[in-house]
């Protein structure tokens, strides 16, 4: 368990190569165990109001891109899981990368940090088991305080038609520059 102090109102922390570190309120960050699996599934379900996203994460762990130790939770001070941060593996052309999706946070926890906690315990935790790139399709506001660039920078798409500043990229290994390509995604996304 790794105790982490972190705001998501902290913008100017992402080029950082610890992923940026906010001050607020503080967030234990851990690894998923097979008893949050059922606590995950409320947790994305109530941060994005619907299932598919919920259902997303379970095809995810049933997958092989699934690597265990990369699904991170926050939990506030009585230990409740309340933020989710997911990264499986992908490939930008034929180089390995990985997908950082869902993200989620329970409604009444979301702006306090918790979902940043996850995504940088996620990042550090794939950048320690060697991993080199990271890609997300999101807000461009939010996740470039974790390092996150705009991937049509670097040659990086994907098939859909999104916003070009929605999808972006970001190497682990400073100085590291990002392959170009086509992202290809797991099966269970469906792109």
């Amino acid at each position: 368990m790794t105790k982490t102090t972190d705001s998501a109102s902290d913008p100017g922390s992402g080029s950082d190569p610890s992923f940026g570190s906010g001050s607020g309120s503080g967030w234990t960050t851990r690894p998923e165990t097979p008893d949050d699996i059922p606590v995950i599934r409320d947790v994305v379900r109530a941060a994005f109001g619907r299932a598919e996203e919920a259902e997303l994460v379970d095809a995810l762990r049933a997958d092989p891109s699934w690597i265990d130790g990369l699904s991170l939770v926050s939990t506030d001070a009585d230990g409740r899981v309340v933020g989710h941060a997911l990264l499986t593996r992908c490939h930008i052309g034929e180089i390995p990368a990985l997908c950082l999706a869902p993200c989620s946070v329970l409604p009444e926890y979301q702006r306090g940090g918790a979902g940043s906690a996850a995504i940088r315990a996620a990042l550090r935790a794939a950048a320690e088991r060697g991993e080199r790139f990271v890609t997300v399709l999101g807000h461009p506001e939010y996740y470039p305080r974790f390092g996150f660039t705009r991937a049509s920078a670097h040659g990086i798409g994907i098939t859909l038609d999104v916003p070009d500043e929605a999808l972006m990229a970001l190497s682990l290994v400073p100085g590291d520059a990002l392959p170009g390509g086509t992202i290809r995604y797991a099966a269970p996304f469906g792109i």
